[in-house]
Parts: structure tokens; sequence; C-alpha cells
């Protein structure tokens, strides 16, 4: 298609727009824009074309036969545009709203939570992909991402959520009476890893501790990370958010705690541009249950 040989689409949709209402000022109270506007997107139009498209008739117009023939043209295309544009937010509306969180976070922040939201929103099909892969955004698949970090994901739009400190905990029946006074005195225990993650490994070098052997580690989706340490099958380095109750009653132990760094923490990530109807109701639900930031 020559796009060069057609006049501008604000010139026809005015036009368009003067046609249906047979009237200069009605047009432009429908297109929100000034009856000399209107006047001059006319003219401009019949300029390009070399055709007079409107006339004159007491306190409105008329179309000229060229101007009647060219509004049954454009009154079809419109009509085929607007249908097309509303089937395509069918569609998109009636996707499933899809998003990808860690498994810890899922665990133990969202499912304990989310039938709140399937309640109040039971129309939104949703599709949560529990994984500790940084899944990319793209138009059509995923929506949203809820990451941990610092919110510097280069081409995306980050919103911290949640802010929390890492601490390295173990259950009592484990660390027993053990004296833990410095990082390399829990390098004896077997370590417990969410699979494709490295906190651990990112704590130790932060505490300057090199390893004089391999560690036992064994590395396990996030869900079953939280449960082994609760049962005492090894100590791990997680965000201590996950583990709040578990440390309140004494069954679990903060052996080494770092402070909470200014803007770090999790992050509701997603792709630059208007989001869809689905994506909004389910950020503003999360913004809804956000904890004080006013320390972050």
């Amino acid at each position: 298609m020559d796009w060069r040989s057609l006049p501008s689409l604000n010139s026809l949709k005015t036009f368009a727009a003067v046609a249906e209402t047979r009237n200069l000022s009605a047009a432009g109270r429908e297109l929100n824009v000034t009856h000399a506007a209107v006047s001059q997107q006319v003219k401009s139009l019949e300029n390009f074309l070399g055709l007079q498209l409107v006339m004159r008739e007491g306190r409105g117009i008329a179309l000229s036969p060229e101007g009647e023939q060219l509004f049954e043209g454009l009154s079809r295309g419109f009509e085929a545009i607007v249908e097309t544009v509303e089937e395509l937010l069918r569609e998109d509306i009636s996707r499933p709203l899809n998003i990808t969180v860690t498994p810890s976070f899922a665990i133990s922040w969202l499912m304990p939570r989310i039938n709140d939201f399937r309640l109040k929103h039971p129309d939104i099909e949703l599709m949560l992909n529990p994984t500790a892969e940084v899944v990319e955004l793209k138009p059509g698949g995923v929506d949203l991402a809820v990451r941990f970090g610092k919110g510097d994901w280069p081409g995306l739009e980050s919103e911290l959520f949640i802010c929390t400190n890492f601490a390295v905990v173990g259950a009592s029946c484990l660390i027993g009476d053990k004296r833990i006074e410095k990082p390399e005195d829990i390098l004896e225990f077997p370590w417990l890893s969410e699979y494709g993650t490295n906190e651990l490994t990112m704590w130790m070098e932060r505490q300057g501790v090199v390893p004089c052997c391999k560690l036992n580690i064994t590395h396990m989706p996030g869900y079953m990370v939280l449960e082994g340490v609760r049962r005492g099958e090894g100590i791990s380095a997680t965000a201590k958010m996950f583990l709040e109750a578990d440390i309140a009653t004494g069954n679990l132990k903060v052996l080494f705690e770092e402070g909470v760094y200014p803007g770090t923490g999790y992050h509701l990530v997603t792709r630059h541009g208007v989001k869809r109807p689905p994506l909004k109701a389910f950020m503003s639900w999360l913004r809804t249950l956000r904890p004080d930031l006013t320390d972050c």
C-alpha cells in the first residue's frame, strides 16, 4: 500500500464526523477539538483530493456527491477497524493472566492470599508459573514477574513491592547448643539451596568466606527448601519474611542476618506500555497487601 497517496487519517476521521453530524461544531464536540480545527481539517482534505466535499446548507452543511461517496467508503472502513479493535480487546481481556514468581514466594506469600483475589475477580483466569528461572516478558506471554533484586532490569518497568533482607537460618533441632559466632562456624552443616539460585554462594562471598573443601549442598525447589529447613535437614539463606512465624516460635534460629538495602526486595516487573485490564486489577490487588515501605 502506498501510504503517501492517502490523506492523513486525522483529516479522514474529522470528515467522517462532520458527515455523520452534518455540523462542524457538533463534529468538534465529538472529537474534542475546536470548530476552527474541524474546518481546517476538512479544507485540508478537500485540497488534497482537489474536490469539494461539503457545502453550507442553512445552519448546517450538506455533502457533495463526492462527499457522499467518500463518506460511504469511510463508514465501511471505520466499521471494519472498530470491529477488529473490539475483537482484539476481547481476546486480550479473555487471555489468562500469566504471572511468574519464585517457588519460595509462591508457596510462602502468594498462595496463602491468592484465594482473596479469585473471590474478588472470578472472571480473571490466572496462570501461575513458580520458577527460579528469569522468564522473558514477551507480548502475549508473561504479563508480570515478581523478582528479587534492586529493580534494575533493563528495558522493563519495576516497582518495589516488598523490601526484605536475607538471613541464614537453621532449625533449633539441627543447631542445638553449637555456638555460631562467625560465618565459618556454619560450613560444617548441610546446606539447602533453591534450584536455579545462588544466594548461599553470594552470601559467603559477601562475608569473605572461602570454604576449604566442597560444601554439602542440596539443590531443590523453593518450597522443598523451606520445609527441609523446618525439619532440620540443613541450613539455608533465604528471605527472612518467609520464616518470620517459625523464628518467632523458636523452631528456627537466625544464624546471620543482613540489613535491608535501600530499594532491594521483591519487585513487580512488567513490560513498558499500557497494561491490559486483568494485569491492572492484579497489581492493584497486590498493592492493597503491600507492607509499609517507609524504611526501604
